[in-house]
């Protein structure tokens, strides 16, 4: 049973920062015991840790402390209790670990079981009662923090930067603000945790109003550059760069260090122009520095990789004095980028330290341009140089295995998934797709069942377009009811996939409802693959003239898959007429093709028109056009093959 905060306070008013029993000086022998614990504690052997602990004779408290302490910072709070609850003597250190331990752990029992604790200590330091405060206050409890902050014997300057803290983690700006200017005295932390906080509350304008004032009454010490430079960054970070810029040319002058602004200062101005992809201002603000660090550089060559602009990052990256691991990484992602895969290995291969981070970039390079063996050969030597595969590492060669429909080779990397990592739901995601792509849809199934709730927007997308793209249409429209049963909100990836099965079904009139409840249900503005997609059901069935109608309706301009569609229902259906319009809209888009022209001859050839076959190759001829190789109807893609993880 807990006692009353009241009666535990009324009977507790000693305040010391003493020990509760005083020992003599340990043996030596005792203090290297305590010393080698500690140490194993610090490097994370604890189970040795605790079998030094048990061989030791005569512990005393900084024996049962460090073990104690040990078992907290791992937070097996259990054992932790263990011990503290057989220790012979106990020392205000002791319970304040104790203490600690269960406010860390955050659940409203533990708190509970840190707060009798805590009415429990025969005596208390500031330690004691500012774990209890910043305990309430992280829990939202700031009544029961603010009963404590009033009832402290003695406030040191911690008591008063956890009280503010918690105000603004729980939303209250106002009442940090009064807080704060009432602070009997300050430490380097009051101002940047209140200005950081205010950020955080979306009271950019209440920070900068307190950081001026505090400016202008204060010496130029390094806690308010400190806070200049976080509400600069709070400014970029809402795009509201020229305010920014406004506080860093108001940083006051240190007269007595004869500078105004640290690298910081100039760092955080130059990244908030980079967000705003102002290259120009951060590159003059660059070249004014009279001090640069790596941080100065990285952002600058980043900045440039991000608009890919590679020259300019080439010629900083050449000029850098020291370029790090996240210097070459830049350089190697922006070429990969560009589809630069040649300068991309090239940077890779001279970088003199690789990371984990090089590896997964350039085998994601490759991927995402197309070159599955390159990723694969680079995979296979990341192996063999013993650097071990991470979760981004196995889920870009997931995908280079669904673009090589490399089913065994998946099948491989989804063993290693099992005995590397636990798979999170992009690795899970990414399983599906390949099992879809290789055309095993059973076990694509099987994986995002075993999601259960784990599963996010991409992994519906990608059964249901695994189903649909396998011609499995009543599955895939049963998982898309299941999917806005579960409230999971559809995406333009999704009604692709779901019109490609209605395509595949016949079902003409659910693909309308579907088109129409995409745009009325769900917000979503159509884009012109929906339309390719419309078509193609509409057309595929026979009702070439209402795809027609559907195609000069449309809000934006039809492309190739459009076209495509209708040119290959006509095809079907045998309607040479709408064949031609559809062929010479191909034709206007892709003047170098001959797939337009060898599929309108071969109509025209069909219904006898010869005459009408001559012209088109008379007109191929003129136009320099060469029949392609082994030319078919599949080399125009089907609108609706889509990348269905891309969203």
């Amino acid at each position: 049973m807990l006692g009353s905060p009241k009666n535990s306070h009324a009977s507790c008013r000693c305040f010391t920062t003493g020990p509760e029993t005083k020992h003599p000086p340990p043996a030596p022998d005792l203090r290297r015991w305590n010393k080698k614990i500690s140490h194993l504690i610090r490097v994370g052997r604890l189970n040795e840790a605790k079998m030094v602990f048990d061989t030791v004779q005569n512990r005393n408290t900084v024996t049962w402390n460090s073990m104690i302490s040990g078992y907290v910072k791992n937070t097996e709070i259990a054992k932790a209790r263990k011990l503290f609850d057989e220790m012979p003597l106990r020392d205000v250190v002791s319970w304040n670990l104790m203490i600690s331990g269960y406010i860390s752990c955050g659940g409203s029992k533990q708190i509970e079981e840190g707060r009798y604790l805590f009415h429990q200590m025969p005596e208390r330091d500031f330690v004691s009662w500012n774990t209890m405060i910043s305990g309430y206050a992280r829990s939202g409890r700031m009544d029961d923090a603010l009963y404590l902050f009033y009832r402290m014997p003695q406030r040191n300057v911690v008591s008063w930067n956890a009280m503010i803290t918690g105000y603004l983690q729980n939303g209250d700006a106002s009442s940090a603000i009064e807080l704060f200017e009432s602070m009997p005295e300050r430490d380097s932390a009051s101002l940047s945790a209140l200005v950081s906080g205010l950020i955080q509350n979306g009271k950019l304008e209440e920070a900068s109003q307190i950081l001026l004032k505090t400016g202008k009454t204060s010496d130029c010490r390094e806690d308010l550059v400190h806070a200049y430079n976080t509400l600069i960054a709070g400014y970029g970070q809402n795009g509201r760069v020229d305010e920014a810029r406004c506080l860093f040319d108001q940083i006051p002058i240190c007269a007595d260090r004869g500078k105004e602004r640290n690298v910081v200062s100039w760092n955080t101005m130059i990244m908030c122009y980079v967000k705003a992809g102002d290259l120009v201002s951060a590159r003059t603000l660059f070249d004014e520095m009279t001090e640069r660090d790596t941080f100065s550089w990285n952002t600058m060559i980043s900045g440039y990789v991000h608009v890919s602009d590679l020259v300019e990052a080439s010629n900083l990256f050449r000029k850098m004095p020291d370029p790090d691991t996240l210097s070459w990484n830049s350089m190697i992602s922006g070429h990969a980028q560009k589809g630069n895969l040649e300068l991309a290995r090239d940077f890779f291969e001279r970088m003199p330290r690789k990371s984990l981070v090089s590896w997964n970039t350039m085998i994601a390079g490759y991927e995402q341009n197309g070159d599955y063996e390159g990723a694969i050969e680079l995979f296979s030597r990341m192996q063999a140089e013993g650097e071990r595969p991470d979760r981004h590492t196995l889920s870009s060669i997931l995908s280079t295995c669904a673009g090589l429909v490399a089913l065994y080779l998946g099948m491989q990397i989804h063993q290693r998934v099992v005995k590397i990592v636990i798979a999170d739901i992009p690795i899970n995601n990414s399983l599906i797709t390949m099992y879809s792509r290789c055309g095993a849809i059973m076990e694509a199934r099987a994986v995002f069942d075993e999601m259960k709730l784990h599963k996010d927007v991409i992994s519906w997308n990608a059964i249901i377009g695994g189903y649909a793209s396998h011609g499995f249409a009543v599955e895939a429209l049963e998982l898309f009811r299941e999917m806005k049963r579960v409230k999971v909100q559809p995406t333009h990836i999704t009604f692709i996939s779901v019109f490609n099965a209605c395509a595949h079904a016949g079902l003409v009139d659910e693909g309308r409802r579907q088109f129409e409840s995409m745009v009325r249900e769900f917000g979503i503005e159509p884009k012109v693959e929906h339309y390719a997609s419309l078509v193609d059901i509409v057309g595929r069935h026979g009702k070439l003239e209402q795809a027609m109608d559907l195609i000069n309706g449309m809000p934006v301009e039809p492309d190739r898959a459009v076209w495509g569609a209708l040119l290959g229902a006509c095809r079907v259906h045998n309607n040479v007429d709408l064949a031609q319009v559809a062929a010479e809209a191909l034709m206007r888009l892709e003047p170098e093709s001959s797939a337009p022209y060898v599929l309108l001859y071969n109509m025209h050839a069909d219904a006898g028109r010869w005459d009408d076959a001559t012209e088109v190759r008379t007109m191929m001829e003129r136009n320099k056009i060469r029949k392609q190789a082994g030319f078919s109807w599949v080399d125009i893609p089907n609108p609706c093959q889509q990348d269905l993880c891309s969203d």
